[in-house]
């Protein structure tokens, strides 16, 4: 899909925290795409791998136009992990009594565009 400011991919509903996510979207954003799937391809966490998904979604967005672009032209040039609903469950405690347990999920959004060529 095709913004105003390049080409985006979005995955919602995502069963991991957002506070686990961000650091690891800290890690990439701003960097050149090649650099941006290598450094995530290397991390064991769980939403590098998710990131990486919708990384690769935005990638293909952006080279399977009539522009005929180069994946070493793009770079990620915005990154978001945003809160999803949350998951109400029921913990059991002692003497008849409960606590909620949250199941928090995200968004993330992610737009790849080409780097401005600067030239005489």
């Amino acid at each position: 899909m095709e913004t105003k400011k390049g080409y985006q991919a979005i995955a919602k509903y995502l069963l991991v925290s957002p506070s686990k996510v961000r650091p690891v979207a800290n890690l990439v954003r701003g960097k050149a795409y090649p650099e941006a799937v290598a450094i995530l391809e290397a991390m064991p966490q769980k939403g590098a791998r998710l990131i990486l998904k919708v990384l690769k979604s935005a990638g293909a967005n952006a080279l399977n136009t009539n522009r005929k672009l180069d994946e070493d032209s793009l770079y990620v040039a915005a990154l978001l992990v945003d809160d999803g609903p949350r998951m109400k469950r029921v913990w059991a405690r002692s003497h008849g009594k409960r606590d909620i347990l949250l199941k928090r999920m995200s968004h993330i959004t992610v737009v790849v565009d080409e780097k401005v060529k600067v030239g005489k």
